[in-house]
C-alpha cells in the first residue's frame, strides 16, 4: 500500500502531491520489520546537504503528525544580535533543529555558525529559500527593521511558519500585508516582544478585568531610548566596506548609499531608512499590555512633538535621515469592550517621563528607572516596568490586599517561554494552539507603534515662512486624523509618504 506525502516544491509551482511507498505499520506497539524499513526509507530520504537525517515536518504533512525526530527545522534570518539569541532560545526548547543560517555579515554570523556548524550558511536569505525550502518548515527573521517584511512574506508564502523581530515591520502598509498574509497562507506566526508570553501582561488583565482600577481612560508609556545617536548628520566619510560585509544585501530594499561606519551592529535604528527609532524598538514592549489589557486595536488619530538639536545660537539643525534625540506622542483609540470611553495613549522617550502619580511614594521607584507602563483608572492605577514585568498597585500598599483569583494560564517560562511557544504552535500546526504575539494580535499594535512615527517624523520636518524669515513645523502643531480601513492620514497628506515607501529597485515585496 502507499502513503500520500505532502511536499512544497517551490514558488511557483505549488504542492505537489508525491506518492511514496511505505510500508504500514502493523503493530504500533510492537517493534517489527515493516516499522525498521519505515524508518530506514525516512532518513534515506532526509536532507543530506544539510547534514541532518531528520525529514523537515512539512513534508510529512497532515494535522498533528510529528517528525520521527519531533524536530522543527528552523532557518535564520539574520543570525547576529538578537538573533543569535533567537536561535539559542529556539533551539533551548529541545524541539527544534538550526538547519540554515543566512546573515549578510560574516562577522556578526561567527558566533552562530560556531554553535551550529551543521547548518548550512547563506549569505543572500533569497538564495536560502530557493534552493532550500523544501527542507525547512520555519523561519526566524531577526535582520534591521527594513528588511523584516520582504524576507518573512516570501518565506511565508512559500508556508513556512515565521517568527519575527520586533517591530513586526518598517511601514504600516507592510505590517498590515503581513497580518493578512498570515491567515492566507495558514501559518503559525510570532513577534519577538517577549513580554507578550510574561506572568505580568496577565496579572495586569486579571486585574483589570476584576475592577480593581476602574475604567481606564489614559495610558502613559516611557522610555530612556534611543542609546544609540540621534538627530545627526549622515556622515561624509567614505571608509571601505568591511571584508566579510555584503554591503548591497544589507541595504536591500532601502536606497543606495555608500558605507558608513558606526551603523552596524546597532546604530542603524535611528536612521529612517533601516529603523524606526526609540518607538520601534521598545514600543512593542511597552505598549503590548495596554493592547492586551484594554483590548485596543486601530487608533483616530495622533500628535506628537520632537527634541531639537541646535548647530549654533538660533539655527536648528535639520537632519531629516535621523530620528529626532527625543519625542512624544499621543494617540487617541476609541471606545473598546473594555473600556466605557476612548483611551488617551501617551508615548515618551529620549529619558522624558510623565508626572510622577501621587499615589507614589517620593523615593519609590517609577516604572523601573528608565522605562515603564502606567494605567490610569476611574478607581486607581497599576504600573509595570519594562515587557509588563513586575506590575504594581498604587499605592503600593495595595499589593498586600488586594487578592484577585487567578484565571488565565501562564506560559511557561514566562518571557523566556515566548520561543518554546513559536516552536510547540508550528510543531501543532495553524490554528491548533494559541500564540501570545501572532500576527494576529501584534500586526495591529505595530500599526501603532508606526503610526506614532508618522506624527514623529512630520513633526521635524521645515516649511518655509511665506512673510518672514525662517521656518516653521506645522506637523508639529497637527493632529493626524487616521483611515485605518484605506491606511491613510485623512488631513494631512504629505504624511502619507511613510505609510507606504518605495523600494530600491530590484526590491518587491511580492503582493
Amino acid at each position: 500500500m502507499s502513503d500520500c506525502l505532502l511536499m512544497n516544491n517551490g514558488v511557483n509551482n505549488g504542492l505537489k502531491l508525491i506518492t511514496l511507498n511505505v510500508i504500514k505499520m502493523k503493530n504500533e506497539n510492537v517493534e517489527s520489520h515493516d516499522q525498521h524499513k519505515r524508518r530506514e526509507f525516512l532518513k534515506s530520504a532526509a536532507v543530506s546537504a544539510a547534514g541532518f537525517m531528520i525529514v523537515p515536518r512539512h513534508i510529512l504533512g497532515g494535522k498533528g503528525y510529528l517528525a520521527p525526530s519531533d524536530k522543527l527545522m528552523v532557518a535564520g534570518i539574520g543570525v547576529g544580535g538578537k538573533g543569535r539569541s533567537d536561535l539559542r532560545h529556539f533551539y533551548e526548547s529541545g524541539k527544534a533543529e538550526i538547519a540554515y543560517l543566512c546573515d549578510v555579515d560574516d562577522r556578526q554570523s561567527v558566533e552562530s555558525r560556531e554553535r551550529f556548524p551543521k547548518a548550512k550558511y547563506y549569505t543572500d536569505w533569497r538564495e536560502m529559500l530557493e534552493k532550500e525550502h523544501k527542507h525547512i518548515d520555519a523561519v526566524s527573521v531577526s535582520t534591521p527593521d527594513h528588511t523584516h517584511a520582504v524576507s518573512a512574506l516570501a518565506a511565508m508564502q512559500l508556508g513556512k511558519h515565521v517568527y519575527v523581530q520586533k517591530p513586526m515591520t518598517h511601514d504600516i502598509f507592510e505590517a498590515r500585508v503581513l497580518t493578512e498574509a498570515a491567515k492566507k497562507y495558514k501559518v503559525v506566526t510570532q513577534m519577538g516582544n517577549q513580554g507578550a508570553s510574561g506572568d505580568g501582561v496577565r496579572q495586569l488583565v486579571e486585574w483589570y478585568d476584576a475592577g480593581v482600577i476602574g475604567d481606564v481612560h489614559t495610558v502613559k508609556c516611557w522610555t530612556n531610548r534611543p542609546v544609540w545617536p540621534q538627530g545627526i548628520p549622515w556622515s561624509t566619510e567614505k571608509p571601505p566596506v568591511p571584508k566579510g560585509l555584503n554591503w548591497d544585501l544589507w541595504l536591500g530594499t532601502a536606497p543606495y548609499k555608500d558605507y558608513v561606519d558606526n551603523l552596524i551592529p546597532g546604530s542603524w535604528r535611528g536612521w529612517w531608512d533601516y529603523g524606526t527609532g526609540a518607538l520601534g524598538d521598545l514600543g512593542c514592549h511597552l505598549m503590548e499590555a495596554p493592547f492586551r489589557v484594554l483590548d485596543l486595536q486601530y487608533a483616530t488619530d495622533v500628535q506628537a512633538s520632537v527634541g531639537s538639536v541646535y548647530v549654533a545660537f538660533g539655527k536648528r539643525g535639520f537632519f531629516p535621515d535621523s530620528c529626532p534625540p527625543s519625542s512624544s506622542a499621543t494617540l487617541t483609540f476609541p471606545k473598546t469592550k473594555k473600556t466605557k470611553g476612548p483611551i488617551q495613549f501617551h508615548w515618551m522617550d529620549g529619558g522624558i517621563k510623565p508626572e510622577r502619580p501621587e499615589e507614589l511614594g517620593a523615593n519609590e521607584l517609577f516604572g523601573d528607572g528608565n522605562s515603564g507602563i502606567l494605567f490610569e483608572g476611574t478607581k486607581g492605577k497599576m504600573m509595570a516596568s519594562e515587557y509588563a514585568a513586575n506590575p504594581r498597585l498604587l499605592p503600593l500598599s495595595r499589593n498586600e490586599e488586594v487578592k484577585v483569583k487567578q484565571k488565565l494560564d501562564r506560559v511557561p517560562g514566562g518571557a523566556d517561554g515566548h520561543y518554546a511557544q513559536w516552536v510547540e504552535g508550528c510543531i501543532a500546526g495553524y490554528g491548533n494552539k494559541e500564540l501570545s504575539a501572532s500576527f494576529d494580535k501584534s500586526g495591529p499594535l505595530t500599526e501603532a507603534v508606526l503610526m506614532a512615527n508618522l506624527a514623529i517624523r512630520v513633526a521635524d520636518i521645515p516649511k518655509p515662512r511665506t512673510n518672514r524669515r525662517g521656518f516653521d513645523y506645522p506637523g508639529a502643531n497637527t493632529k493626524l486624523e487616521w483611515d485605518y480601513k484605506d491606511m491613510k492620514v485623512t488631513n494631512y497628506d504629505e504624511a502619507n509618504q511613510y505609510v507606504k515607501r518605495e523600494y530600491r529597485s530590484g526590491w518587491s515585496l511580492g503582493v
